[in-house]
């Protein structure tokens, strides 16, 4: 007689509005980032396509325009929810993020969320507030979030800092410029009619050579995805590449090389390039897109605070870990997964990064340092204090013809400084800082 092993029931799948609820609860409780947070979930997996799809723009609105929906919501209250009232003024957030931001029926956002609290021991208390809250927000919430200020949909240490850095009028039109949902980028191969492309699929060439579309959408279906003609890449994180100019044959390094956007740019451009990354996870998913692309590149998990080449290259990209604070419209969660006290020890990593990859290069060999970040010690700051402490290392400025259609990104110094708040009327752009470097001969 074979006895069968016992099998695990599987778990149910998920509502859309249940899995949004268990992250945002998992991600204030212990700074999960939001698809981590999504995916972590017991019956995650089980959820129709689309569902998933619903529960991160649900997640994400909320996220990213946190302080304002939280100040219209306020608004129908008779007293401030309390501090250990959490699945409340959660779900109140939720629920006018669908109100507000993705324009749900109003029934069926309203009902939804009744439902949840109606099922949970801990909101069967506040399912009558519930539902009297989400149908005030549905009929006059959208006058107070319209007026609200958007430097709230900050967290308070990042709001200060980008004030004080940036002036309070800048930084406001930062934090606007992030609170909606980003387009699609993509870059492009050398020789594809990225124009006809963008004309095919209902979209833009921005002046950098970027294709742009709104709305994210399943990018897999687009076509020339199969043909590996291109891949996703926002517009700011394009222009490292173009600013190093690679040359067909020259040996080049992508430093920090996951997940592989760079690498595909070098490569595509004729270089021999070697793509470097501590992570061999995400080196898996470099080799997945070289792969689908066509294209080739040597791949290297390593250190690369320590880690050199068999020669000296003819150049070098460091896009080197940081905040991420530029990448707020794709990553809303960062602004909440990060504090100030992270900024000074990745900007420690970040100068050992800079110092070994500045020893990679040849006499006369050029370096590109970036970061998706739009603090100054881990941009202007970090530059400076490189070049004091390196005889012989100079700027190779970047010039207004480099960078069609952002000349206000250039620093005086010649490096650039993107924001969130360029590219107004294109639909905006990370932010980035680049340096271009170049080793004395």
């Amino acid at each position: 007689m074979t006895i069968k092993p016992a099998t695990r029931p599987r778990p149910r799948p998920l509502s859309a509005r249940e899995a949004a609820l268990n992250a945002f609860l998992t991600m204030e409780a212990d700074g999960t980032a939001l698809d981590s947070a999504l995916a972590g979930q017991p019956g995650y997996k089980a959820m129709e396509a689309r569902d998933r799809a619903f529960a991160r723009a649900i997640l994400s609105a909320a996220i990213r325009r946190r302080g304002t929906l939280e100040t219209a919501f306020n608004a129908f209250l008779d007293k401030p929810l309390r501090p250990r009232e959490l699945m409340g003024r959660t779900v109140l957030t939720l629920g006018s993020a669908e109100l507000l931001v993705l324009h749900t029926p109003p029934h069926a956002v309203v009902d939804g969320w009744v439902r949840i609290m109606g099922a949970s021991e801990d909101g069967r208390r506040l399912k009558g507030l519930t539902n009297a809250v989400l149908r005030r927000v549905s009929e006059r919430g959208a006058e107070a979030f319209l007026a609200a200020d958007p430097l709230t949909d900050l967290p308070d240490w990042l709001r200060a800092r980008w004030c004080e850095i940036y002036g309070e009028e800048t930084a406001r039109a930062m934090a606007l410029a992030r609170a909606g949902a980003p387009p699609l980028d993509l870059s492009c191969k050398p020789g594809f009619d990225a124009a006809s492309f963008a004309s095919e699929i209902g979209g833009t060439l921005l002046p950098t050579g970027t294709v742009r579309k709104d709305g994210i959408g399943d990018v897999t279906a687009l076509p020339g995805f199969e043909a590996g003609n291109w891949w996703a890449q926002d517009a700011a994180a394009a222009l490292p590449v173009k600013l190093l100019a690679p040359k067909a044959g020259e040996r080049i390094a992508d430093i920090c090389a996951a997940p592989g956007g760079k690498t595909l740019q070098l490569a595509a451009a004729g270089a021999d390039v070697i793509g470097v990354d501590r992570s061999e996870k995400r080196l898996k998913r470099v080799s997945q897109n070289l792969a689908r692309t066509g294209l080739k590149a040597d791949i290297t998990a390593a250190d690369a605070t320590s880690w050199q080449p068999p020669e000296p290259l003819d150049a070098v990209l460091l896009d080197a870990p940081c905040s991420a604070t530029g990448t707020l419209r794709r990553r809303p969660d960062v602004a909440w997964s990060k504090s100030e006290t992270d900024i000074a020890s990745l900007a420690a990593l970040q100068a050992k990064l800079l110092d070994n990859a500045f020893a990679m290069l040849r006499p006369g060999g050029r370096l590109v340092y970036c970061t998706c970040s739009l603090e100054p010690e881990e941009g202007e700051n970090q530059i400076a204090a490189f070049l004091m402490r390196t005889p012989g290392a100079s700027r190779l400025p970047v010039t207004a013809a480099e960078l069609p259609g952002l000349a206000d990104a250039l620093t005086p110094e010649g490096d650039v400084r993107t924001r969130p708040d360029m590219w107004e009327n294109e639909g905006g752009l990370d932010g980035f800082f680049i340096a271009r470097l170049v080793k004395p001969d």
